[in-house]
C-alpha cells in the first residue's frame, strides 16, 4: 500500500535527523504549524521499539518548544491522528484566540473568516533553527 510520508517528504523540511524529520505545513491559516513524521513506516507509535518512540518523542518535545519560542501563541495543539495517513507522525499547532478555528479544532468548521498572517508567518521562519538549538539543551 502507498504511503504519503514513505514516498514523499511530506512537506518542507525545517529540520531532520535519523530516526524523523520535521516538516512546515505551510498552511496559511496556521503559520508555524509543524509535523514530526518518523523516517520509517509505522502505523502505530508502538509498533516502534520504546527507544525509538522516546526519541521521537523528544523532537516532539523540542518542537512544541520551538514553536513557543518563535510563535508566543496562546496555546500548542498536538495531535496525533493518522487517519488519513497511516505513518507515525504528530502536527503540533500553534493556536491563537484570534486564529480561525479557535476554540475548535482545526479541522473543524471555521469560527471566523481567514485572517491576515503576516507577522506569524514571518515568526514561523525562526522555527528550524529553533528546534536544533532545543535538542542541543540550548
Amino acid at each position: 500500500m502507498a504511503c504519503e510520508f514513505c514516498d514523499g517528504q511530506g512537506g518542507r523540511i525545517l529540520w531532520q535527523n535519523e530516526a524523523c524529520r520535521v516538516v512546515a505545513g505551510d498552511d496559511p491559516d496556521y503559520p508555524g504549524l509543524c509535523r514530526v513524521i518518523a523516517n520509517r513506516h509505522a502505523r502505530e507509535l508502538t509498533d516502534l521499539p520504546r527507544e525509538e518512540r522516546d526519541a521521537l518523542m523528544q523532537v516532539v518535545y523540542a518542537v512544541e518548544a520551538a514553536v513557543r519560542k518563535a510563535m508566543q501563541p496562546h496555546k500548542v495543539n498536538i495531535a496525533s491522528l493518522g487517519n488519513m495517513t497511516p505513518h507515525v507522525h504528530w502536527h503540533v499547532i500553534p493556536r491563537f484566540a484570534d486564529d480561525r478555528h479557535f476554540p475548535r479544532p482545526v479541522w473543524a468548521q471555521p469560527e471566523r473568516p481567514a485572517a491576515e498572517n503576516t507577522e506569524r508567518a514571518r515568526a514561523a521562519h525562526a522555527i528550524g533553527g529553533l528546534i536544533g538549538q532545543e535538542l542541543s539543551g540550548g
